[in-house]
Parts: C-alpha cells; structure tokens; sequence
C-alpha cells in the first residue's frame, strides 16, 4: 500500500514540477519560435505535391476520402467503443479508449504547442463534408491527428487480434500488417487530397503514432492491471485529469482542440472509475462475448437499442445538471465565471491580450484570460465522465436486469 501511494505521489508530482518548471522557462514559446517556422516552411512546399495529388479530383475520389476520414474520426469511435464494451470484449474496449484519450491529448497538445497553419485554402481545394470536418479546419495542422489514431488504434487492434487468436503463422501476421499499412497510407493520402493536411503534417502523424503505439504496447499490461485492481485508482485518475487540464499549452489562437481533450479526458475518467467499481461484475475475462450462444446477434441488438438511448440521455442530463450546479457552486464560492458557448448570460465580450495567448504551459483551464472561471470546461468534463461512466456501469447493470 505503501508503495503504490508513493509511485502515485511521485507521478502526480512530477507532473507538478513539469507545468512549474516549464511555465518559469517559458517552454511552449520556445519550442514554438524554433518549430513553427520551420514547419510553416516545409507546409508552403508541400503545396505542388497537394496540387499533384488533387489534379485527380473525382467524385468518386472525395466520396471515399471523405468516408474514410469519418470512419476515423473522434465521433466515430466516440459511438464505436460503447458498442464494444457491451459486446463483451471489455479488455480490448478499455485499451483502446485510453489509448485513444492518450492520442488526442498528445497530438492536439503538439498541434496547439507548435501553432502550425494547415495548408491554405485558396489556392488549395478543400474539402469539409461533415461539421467534424469544418471543426476539424479549424485546429492547427502538424500533426495530422486522423494519421496519428489509425496508427494506434488500428496497430493495437491488429496486436490485439493476433494475440487474441494466437496466430503463430508469419504469412497471416504478414497480410495483417500490410492491411493495416495500406489502410493508414490511404488515410493519409486522403488528407491531402482533401486539402487537411500537407506531407509534414503526415509524416509527424505517422511518426509520433508508431512512438505512441510502442510505448503503448509497453505499458498497457501495467494500465490495465492498475485500472481493474489497484487501489486509489479513482482518486489517482481525478488527480491526473485535472494535471492534464494545466499541463495543456496555450495555442497562438483558441481552437477545438483542446474542447476535444476535454471532452476524452472526461471519457476516460468515466471509463477508468466505472470499471474500477464494476469489473468483477461486468468486464472481466469470463462475460458473455458476441457470436457466442450467451451473446446472440438478437440480444446484442437488444443491448443497443437500450443502451444507446439510455448513454444519450445521461449526456443530456448530465449536461444540464452540470450547468445549473457549477455556476450555483462558483457564486456561492466567490469564484468569478464565464461561459464561452454553454451559458449565453455568462458570456463575456473581452478580448484576448497577447500575454494571455502566451502564458506558457499553465493552460488556463478553467480561468479565462480575464481571470474568471470558464465553465465551459468544467461541465464538458462531467458530461462526458458521466457518459462514459453510464457505458461500463449504469447501461449493464440494465443489460443484468433484462437479461441481455
């Protein structure tokens, strides 16, 4: 007990010691005066190359670019991974989910530390399908966050099946592999065709997802251990997310980056804290899996149609709950706030100043650059831990009950 607290205390506090140390030297201005050039640089030549590629234009071409960066796309597996906990491969569900909050914290933390421009458009075609994709426009551009997922998350499926079937044969983990490698080169191959992303931003994807993924598959047996049966595993996480928040740099300009940490920071607290209390219960080895005759095809559909209505309704409740409750608290507290979308009546009209963009790694989380609370954060937080929480907890304890 002893040592778990200590290499807790120790974790927690190096993260500490980092936002000190790196907000006292400015650590985000730095790396970015030194990148940012460079990679704008290498963005303004990789403009022929986008050219090359979109002189191909075909609907046939935007229609599967298009799909595929859905497919990868955070919403996707935001409405994936439910489906994949309740389907009884709970082991796989919570690596995956955790790796990919590890994902898009690192990548939007290098997209807004380096503030690198996308390339721009016009003289580059475009193309924004989907409101993901317009928000997606939005965010800075090295790396290139859909390269950066499908390398770990299609990687770590493809390590997961392998050991799951335990193929021994090489030809098999051959073609696995080569289907992997196919489907992330033609990911980032449609990003520049869809005017998102230059090379540079492809090739830093690629690159910091093969580190993440080996790192990864280092460390998951350890995580996954600490997440079903350590101790102070909810109150370490909480510790963590909130570190994470001011660990976060402060971009040039506002993006939906880091809304889009919030929100899987949140997941991943919700999922970490309801496995913790329900593992025994609901997600350990033994479960009923799909295609087995305890998890019919017929029952897994029933588990849907409960389960996703259900997790919809805990985010909107949860949402509004948060709303009425953290503003309450706040005022009652003495804390000024403010609502950047949430809370029209909480909007504040101030303009940001240029010490405020550059305030170093001591993101200001919760505080807006005028000092005030912005709530925003913190309701986006609960809704989607509450979310995450109904998947792995509430939504099988109803499965338990109707005898799905």
């Amino acid at each position: 007990m002893e040592s778990i607290a200590v290499w807790q205390g120790a974790t927690l506090g190096g993260i500490v010691a980092w936002i000190l140390i790196s907000s006292y030297l400015n650590v985000t201005r730095k790396l970015r005066s030194f990148l940012q050039p460079w990679v704008a640089h290498h963005v303004i030549a990789g403009t022929p190359l986008i050219f090359q590629i979109q002189k191909y234009q075909h609907w046939f071409f935007d229609a599967l670019f298009s799909g595929l960066s859905c497919v990868v796309s955070v919403p996707f597996y935001t409405a994936f991974l439910p489906l994949l906990f309740w389907s009884g491969h709970g082991r796989l569900a919570r690596q995956m989910t955790l790796l990919m909050a590890f994902c898009d914290y690192l990548g939007n933390t290098i997209k807004d530390m380096v503030s690198a421009p996308r390339p721009s458009s016009p003289p580059v075609r475009r193309i924004t399908a989907t409101k993901d994709e317009e928000d997606n426009a939005l965010e800075y551009g090295l790396p290139s966050s859909h390269t950066l997922n499908t390398v770990c998350l299609s990687g770590y499926l493809l390590h997961y099946v392998l050991s799951y079937i335990q193929y021994e044969d090489v030809s098999m983990k051959f073609v696995g592999l080569a289907l992997v490698s196919l489907f992330v080169g033609l990911i980032g191959l449609g990003r520049i065709y869809l005017g998102m992303h230059s090379l540079i931003d492809i090739i830093g994807g690629l690159g910091i997802g093969l580190v993440i993924l080996a790192f990864w598959l280092t460390v998951h047996e350890l995580v996954d251990n600490f997440i079903v049966s350590g101790q102070n595993v909810t109150s370490f996480w909480a510790a963590l997310s909130i570190l994470l928040f001011f660990a976060y740099p402060t971009p040039e300009i506002p993006t939906p980056s880091f809304e889009n940490h919030t929100a899987f920071n949140g997941v991943a607290f919700g999922i970490v804290s309801g496995i913790q209390q329900t593992y025994h219960q609901f997600h350990h080895e033994a479960v009923a899996r799909i295609f087995t005759p305890q998890l019919t095809i017929s029952n897994f559909v029933g588990r849907m149609l409960v389960g996703i209505p259900t997790i919809l309704l805990v985010k909107f409740c949860s949402k509004a709950l948060a709303k009425w409750i953290l503003p309450g608290v706040s005022n009652t507290l003495g804390i000024p706030i403010k609502s950047t979308n949430y809370i029209p009546t909480l909007n504040g009209n101030g303009k940001k100043s240029d010490e405020s963009k550059q305030s170093g790694y001591i993101q200001r989380l919760f505080f807006s650059q005028q000092g005030s609370f912005d709530v925003d954060t913190g309701i986006r937080f609960i809704q989607y831990a509450s979310l995450a929480w109904s998947v792995v907890d509430l939504v099988p304890s109803l499965f338990s009950h109707l005898s799905l």
